[in-house]
């Protein structure tokens, strides 16, 4: 299956950034690709502690519905970030799937929220209710984590334990010292632990690194993005997949029945 990368900085208004998304799904079928990856917050962009409630609209609003014209116009599946209604002062950080037919297939609501490097994204975002979306496409099973979700590894395993192949990482990466390095690094991880795919799709702008790329279950890089905006794509394929695993079956010597008695012993 072909994964397509839309590579892009969302600006405050939405039919804009639909624009370059319906620009983006058109360069991502021209060059033969099934599923197209949008970034975090693709709906709407714009600094990291700009409030968020005007922009959110519910999943069977604008933004979504013309998720699903697009994908069945082109025949191309899209994952795509967003934002819900949650409460009064705070949205959901959603990321949505829609299928080849335009059929919404679901979405995902970020659990662990930024509250690092000096910003505070729960002020302005409320946490998911820990429902995770794993889906198939392209006979593949696909799973989503979001942005710093990357930095817990607990997401992507539990994810590869619900029989994800392929980890989706839409992303809106803040620049900084060492930050692209963290990026790179741990999304290359993610892959290599769990012996999986790892397709992630970031904002690119001044304040956003970009750096989209697809990294197979060795942890090689398929394709980077760089920090221009565009379309990436790269091919995953089950053959990979089931050749890097009998080289290294790390998930299937997992130990779990040991790990829940561990004990601390100190000496």
């Amino acid at each position: 299956m072909k994964i397509a990368l839309g590579q892009f900085g969302s600006g405050p208004e939405k039919r804009q950034n639909l624009a370059r998304i319906s620009k983006l799904a058109e360069g991502a079928v021209a060059v033969g690709a099934e599923m197209v990856l949008f970034p975090e917050a693709a709906m709407v962009g714009g600094a990291p502690d700009q409030s968020l409630v005007p922009f959110a609209e519910p999943l069977g609003g604008q933004f979504v519905g013309e998720l699903q014209r697009l994908a069945a116009k082109h025949g191309i599946a899209i994952v795509a970030g967003m934002f819900e209604p949650a409460d009064s002062a705070r949205v959901y950080n959603t990321v949505v799937a829609v299928a080849q037919d335009g059929r919404l297939i679901g979405s995902y609501r970020k659990i662990h929220l930024y509250d690092a490097f000096g910003h505070r994204e729960s002020d302005r975002i409320a946490p998911g209710d820990g429902k995770t979306l794993v889906f198939e496409l392209g006979g593949m099973r696909l799973g989503i984590m979001t942005c710093y979700e990357v930095r817990f590894p607990e997401v992507a395993r539990r994810l590869a334990e619900l029989g994800a192949e392929v980890l989706l990482l839409p992303a809106a990466w803040v620049r900084g010292p060492l930050k692209e390095l963290h990026w790179e690094t741990l999304t290359r991880a993610r892959a290599i632990e769990n012996t999986i795919y790892v397709a992630a799709a970031g904002q690119v702008s001044a304040i956003y690194a970009g750096l989209s790329a697809i990294y197979d279950p060795m942890g090689v890089a398929i394709v980077n993005a760089g920090d221009s905006e565009g379309v990436a794509v790269g091919e995953v394929t089950r053959e990979r997949l089931e050749e890097v695993r009998l080289i290294n079956p790390s998930l299937a010597m997992r130990r779990p029945d040991v790990y829940a008695d561990w004990q601390l012993v100190r000496t």
